[in-house]
């Protein structure tokens, strides 16, 4: 068969179709370039499904990538780097390393043509290739790079440095010559989750899609919070139940290179119940999963090959969402797969969920990550924030006053309301705006720019308390300047309270 293949394969490139097509002295070598790249990959096409080649063959870059440097000392350095790389990264990861530090040296051999080893190497010449990358992306001249991209090409010069000095590898620089500040600043976003109006709408939709595993990923999305990635490489192995009957999910090792188990809503599970069924009764054997190396046999799996995230999320949300309506002016669809993700976690925060549940569910590392949820659904902040700007709340303090008689013009408004939730001190929240300067007085309770309100009540009784037992303490050691400051802290606290129609006791 594969020699069969092969007889073909030649037949095509040197006496079939595609001679026809070029000049008749002979074929050009880049169309012969071309057809033995397709015809090669379709022989490992063939050779994957037959079980021969463990890896499935991917798919050829269109890119071109810059060749490796003729400075040999420089690249056996880069090569040296890269092989040991190899050993605990994925080779995803490490490919896009080499590419980036041939980029870099690309740069070095147009810029500083002299230089033949990375110890004359200097940060001017470093920051060269960081500025270069910045103007290609602001006049958007031939392949412009975004500013991820740009992190990422720096950050692997940054490891490769930091790396070869450390393990005293010789034609170096005396340090690194990158750190983490030189990189393009990234804007930092908050989670789009579905808004529920949305949401019930889309989920309706996807309910109705004909394709059954496209409604099942979709499903599985929704209530486990689960990347695509991840749901495009669950096994067929994925569900069981809690003791109380409650279905379970067990996602594969992902982002973060860890498994993780999760509750799944009864519409996912009920879903996913057929698509097991039929996979456990196909006879294909296991595929190489290649994150993790394993031989798995996969859920979405179609023809021999696991289904693409194309197909089973953004060809099934392009339908759903038309169906729902949510589409923009140029009829693409407004929600993607990783909003489901998105929608979990905000709705995990919403309902009192415990901030280690949200990184259990969502497979985060750094409680940081976690509580990006929490910080936009605390219903605490929304109330004391419109206790303050909203017309009519309940104020005391010196700062007060300017609030109730708008003597606070347009642009302070705008910017405590910007700002409100950085203005938080212990028993209330400072009113001082940037064009005042940096607040010179720590006696705030005085400071005509506090202001408290009611939600700041039982922490106000506390320090009152505190200031008094602090009093005594002071008579007894016969320190009367202390006595009179804590006293008087304790009478100001007093009158905020009375302000605030609050009791003292």
């Amino acid at each position: 068969m594969v020699r069969d293949l092969l007889a073909r394969l030649f037949e095509r490139i040197f006496h079939g179709q595609d001679k026809q097509r070029m000049p008749a002295r002979r074929i050009a070598a880049a169309e012969l370039k071309r057809c033995w790249r397709i015809n090669a990959r379709q022989l490992q096409l063939l050779l994957y499904h037959r079980g021969q080649v463990g890896e499935y063959p991917a798919l050829p870059s269109k890119r071109r990538e810059p060749l490796p440097s003729d400075r040999a000392v420089m690249q056996a350095a880069v090569e040296r780097w890269i092989a040991i790389r190899r050993f605990t990264l994925s080779r995803k990861t490490v490919d896009h390393q080499e590419v980036s530090l041939r980029h870099f040296m690309q740069h070095l051999a147009i810029a500083v043509p002299e230089l033949s080893r990375f110890a004359d190497v200097t940060r001017d010449h470093a920051l060269g290739f960081v500025s270069a990358m910045a103007e290609d992306a602001r006049t958007q001249t031939g392949r412009s790079l975004s500013a991820t991209a740009r992190r990422a090409r720096i950050a692997a010069i940054i490891m490769f440095f930091r790396d070869a000095i450390a393990w005293g590898w010789p034609d170096m620089p005396s340090r690194p010559l990158l750190d983490h500040r030189d990189m393009p600043k990234m804007p930092t976003r908050i989670p789009r989750y579905i808004p529920a109006d949305q949401l019930t709408g889309l989920m309706a939709a996807v309910v109705e899609l004909p394709c059954p595993w496209q409604r099942a990923a979709l499903l599985v999305a929704r209530w486990s919070g689960a990347r695509r990635g991840e749901i495009c490489r669950l096994p067929i192995d994925c569900l069981d139940a809690y003791p109380d009957g409650t279905a379970r999910l067990r996602i594969p090792a992902g982002k973060t290179m860890k498994e993780r188990l999760v509750p799944l809503h009864d519409d996912a599970a009920e879903a996913l119940h057929p698509i097991i069924a039929l996979r456990k009764a196909a006879t294909d054997h296991p595929l190489l999963d290649g994150r993790t190396g394993d031989r798995v046999r996969f859920l979405f799996l179609r023809r021999g090959r696991p289904m693409s995230a194309f197909y089973l999320f953004d060809y099934a949300l392009r339908d759903a969402c038309n169906a729902a309506g949510l589409v923009d002016q140029a009829d693409r669809p407004t929600i993607t797969a990783h909003r489901f993700r998105h929608t979990v976690g905000t709705q995990l925060a919403e309902r009192g969920a415990k901030l280690n549940t949200i990184m259990s569910v969502l497979g985060h590392e750094s409680p940081h990550m976690s509580m990006i949820y929490a910080r936009i659904s605390d219903a605490e902040v929304l109330r004391d924030y419109r206790s303050v700007l909203e017309p009519g709340a309940i104020i005391a303090g010196a700062g007060a006053d300017a609030i109730r008689t708008g003597e606070l013009g347009g642009p302070a408004i705008d910017w405590l309301r910007s700002n409100f939730f950085k203005t938080e001190l212990e028993l209330g929240h400072c009113l001082r705006l940037p064009s005042e300067g940096p607040c010179e007085c720590d006696l705030y309770l005085n400071c005509s720019r506090f202001v408290t309100t009611p939600a700041y009540a039982p922490r106000l009784r506390e320090r009152r308390a505190l200031e008094l037992s602090l009093a005594d303490d002071a008579r007894d050691r016969a320190w009367p300047r202390e006595v009179e400051r804590h006293c008087g802290i304790a009478r100001r606290i007093e009158q905020l309270l009375s302000d605030l129609g609050e009791t003292a006791d």
